[in-house]
């Protein structure tokens, strides 16, 4: 019992400690990892034990895959041929920037995604008098919208995939419809609540002009190195590579953590980098901070504790599936979009498998309401998600500063809307598959 204990006070303080960001989140799990080893709750064998290191492995050739392709500058030379075909018309930046980045956030991740489209968005409609705050909300909201699609496209999917087994084909299968449904309703809200701001300037002949000149600079200080394209078909490949075998998982039995290691390691000797340098970008933090929450959560189960909220918590609600889905979706969306989505998915797997033994719902249903109430709740606040504070960072390095009141009034309403198509979609899903 004195365990139990200690084990429930160490998770609490370091999930708060994570959500009020007053140490680093590796050193607040790690911390709170060696506190429960100190105390003898749980011993270093069973803590190496709780890591799910296919998680782990994904996010590890996931992230030296892209670090590799960004320095063949084709994520740069995409967004510039982006700023390019949208000839300076506000609503063809929107649609195209967030087509764009909705698929990349699907196939690479939504900070990466971010990282690369922000910086010229912001150039490109800062250049044409316009306001780049709502673009730069709009295109973190949407890297969280199309990065739900896929195992790969969000930490919480890649969390739940490995843990629960699922493959990248039955992420896309299932999730694509309601991500599509959300990405248009989301461009619908932004276009119809920001009308006068996507007026066409074809009639305006200097405005033009200076939109020609303002691309002529982005280009010139976006693709200022020559592309190797020797080097970007051999990222291209692997990339490629990776995702074949995601998608073939179910024929070549190969799990997406070794597919992902593969093509990476694989990368890096074609391409003979500097592995160093490789090495040196891979947020190594991330990887920590995952190892710790999962020894952290693992010491919870394996004390009862997830077991007693299951019971006492998620099944006081009856058995009855429709609300069994629909409680985990939206306690999902809410609890995400104010605490780290990815501790608060760690926590909830073993609590959906708990009750999934209880009930009886099919087809991983209460899998895809976790996964789609983690992705699009982290929209609700600037907070929600880590592609939200990279966004808001790079926009105040342009002296565009974006508050939290500012952030929300777009994003809650758009969350909501994201979360009753999700409610309505998984609904209609439950009631064919019973």
């Amino acid at each position: 019992m004195e365990d139990t204990l200690f084990a429930i006070v160490v998770f609490v303080l370091v999930y708060a400690i994570i959500t009020l960001e007053l140490v680093n989140k590796a050193v607040a799990a790690l911390l709170g990892v060696m506190v429960l080893l100190m105390l003898g709750v749980v011993d270093e064998h069973s803590a190496a034990g709780f890591i799910d290191f296919e998680t782990i492995m994904l996010l590890l050739g996931m992230m030296a895959i892209v670090i590799i392709l960004r320095q063949t500058g084709f994520f740069s030379m995409v967004s510039v041929k982006i700023a390019e075909l949208t000839r300076g018309s506000p609503l063809k930046i929107l649609l195209l920037f967030s087509i764009v980045t909705a698929v990349m956030s699907a196939f690479l991740d939504n900070v990466t995604t971010v990282l690369i489209m922000v910086p010229i968005i912001i150039e490109l409609t800062m250049g044409m008098g316009l306001d780049p705050r709502l673009y730069v909300i709009s295109q973190a909201i949407i890297s969280n919208i199309g990065g739900t699609a896929t195992l790969i496209g969000d930490p919480p999917n890649i969390i739940i995939g490995s843990k629960v087994g699922l493959t990248f084909n039955q992420f896309l299968v299932n999730l694509s419809l309601p991500v599509v449904l959300s990405f248009a309703a989301t461009l619908l809200y932004i276009w119809f609540t920001n009308r006068e701001q996507f007026q066409p300037i074809n009639t305006n002949l200097a405005k033009l002009f200076s939109v020609h000149l303002l691309l002529e600079k982005i280009r010139y200080q976006y693709l200022d190195t020559t592309i190797d394209r020797v080097f970007l078909a051999k990222g291209l490949f692997c990339l490629g590579l990776a995702i074949a075998l995601f998608v073939t998982q179910t024929i070549t039995g190969i799990s997406p953590g070794v597919a992902a290691l593969f093509a990476a390691m694989l990368l890096m000797v074609i391409t003979r980098v500097e592995v160093e340098t490789v090495l040196e970008e891979i947020e190594w933090g991330t990887l920590l901070f995952f190892a710790g929450l999962f020894i952290l959560v693992g010491t919870l189960e394996e004390k009862g504790v997830i077991e007693w909220i299951a019971h006492n918590v998620f099944l006081k609600v009856g058995d009855n599936p429709y609300v069994l889905v629909l409680v985990v979706l939206w306690v999902s969306g809410i609890a995400s979009g104010f605490l780290d989505n990815i501790p608060f998915t760690i926590t909830m797997i073993p609590i959906v498998e708990l009750l999934l033994q209880s009930t009886h719902i099919p087809n991983n249903i209460l899998w895809w309401a976790l996964a789609l109430g983690a992705c699009f709740g982290g929209n609700i606040t600037m907070i929600g998600a880590s592609a939200n504070i990279v966004s808001i960072g790079m926009a105040k390095k342009f002296k565009q500063d974006i508050t939290f009141l500012e952030f929300m009034k777009s994003s809650v309403i758009v969350s909501l809307i994201t979360l009753s198509i999700a409610s309505i979609y998984l609904v209609v899903y439950l009631w064919i598959s019973i």
